[in-house]
């Protein structure tokens, strides 16, 4: 358990200072690939339902398989190569720097007011339409992924690394690289795409939740609410969202800035509107992308810090 944590606390911080490098290898690229390659051969004909499972558990079993068996192997070196290798697989799993890069490449172009520029730049994280979106909606959109993905992209993973290593976080990446690629509601992935979509939602039931609580325990509340008024807006607008994880996050992050997310978007022209969450005490604006970025940090921090006491009481005893 020692050796976990410290690989894990090497791994967020290899993470939060180097993130993804574009020019490194990155082993979600190598499942996506083999991903691409089944779907080609399994998403048709009479049992797409069924193939839909063979391949998130084809996906999953490589993937533990070839982690579990290079973590072991550096560890029957010595415990300073287990650690070193444990860590490195476990920061090329998380996304604390990519995603807040990401979020600020949206920021700058907004505070100079080249609206243009910062539609472009939402595009490549969203996948709703962007043009014409005003401040308000931009920063919206932003906000909204930097939330959701504060649980998809980095306590999720940790959550699982806590409980079996990096085995356990690749576990959850595998599974949540399926879900993005042929988990969707459409025509094409309804039926194969069916088994990595629910996976996914049981993998990160506890996490988002865990997540959310703490976003409302441990950030600064902009309006000053109770905290018992806000357990109660938290539970009322969380169960709005159409993701069973999702609105746990984006409710928090909502309540804690006062601001409303959810709304209508737009996909490829078509009219969607999402259950409102929080309410308009203040306009959404551009500052709250920074904010939602601290969220983030701080929530990480905290996360790490009840896992690893955990983890340690449970090595004593």
């Amino acid at each position: 358990m020692m050796e976990h944590i410290a690989a894990i606390a090497l791994g967020l911080l290899l993470d939060r200072m180097i993130g993804d490098p574009p020019n490194w290898p990155h082993p979600v690229r190598w499942i996506g690939s083999l991903i691409v390659k089944l779907t080609a051969q399994w998403n048709r004909g009479p049992s797409t339902f069924r193939n839909g499972f063979l391949l998130v558990g084809t996906i999953s079993l490589t993937t533990v398989g070839l982690v579990a068996g290079l973590v072991y192997f550096a560890y029957t070196m010595h415990w300073g190569v287990g650690i070193a290798v444990e860590a490195l697989l476990i920061a090329s799993g998380l996304s604390q720097k990519s995603l807040r890069q990401a979020a600020e490449e949206v920021h700058e172009p907004l505070l100079n007011k080249d609206f243009q520029l910062a539609r472009q730049k939402l595009s490549w994280i969203v996948g709703r339409d962007t043009e014409g979106l005003g401040e308000s909606e931009i920063t919206r959109g932003v906000v909204e992924t930097v939330s959701e993905n504060t649980s998809d992209g980095v306590t999720a993973p940790l959550f699982w690394a806590f409980l079996l290593g990096a085995p356990g976080l690749w576990l959850y990446k595998a599974v949540n690289t399926c879900d993005s690629m042929v988990g969707y509601k459409n025509e094409e992935f309804m039926q194969f795409g069916y088994a990595s979509a629910r996976l996914d939602d049981v993998l990160n039931l506890i996490p988002s939740r865990i997540t959310g609580l703490l976003i409302l325990l441990t950030t600064k509340n902009e309006q000053s609410v109770g905290l018992r008024r806000r357990l109660s807006l938290w539970v009322r607008d969380a169960r709005k969202h159409p993701s069973p994880n999702s609105g746990w996050l984006e409710a928090a992050t909502a309540i804690q800035l006062g601001v409303e997310l959810g709304g209508v978007n737009t996909y490829k022209g078509i009219r969607s509107v999402r259950a409102r969450m929080g309410a308009p005490i203040v306009p959404l604006e551009a500052r709250h992308i920074h904010c939602a970025i601290q969220h983030m940090h701080q929530v990480t921090m905290w996360f790490f810090i009840l896992f690893a006491l955990g983890g340690l009481i449970f090595e004593v005893t």
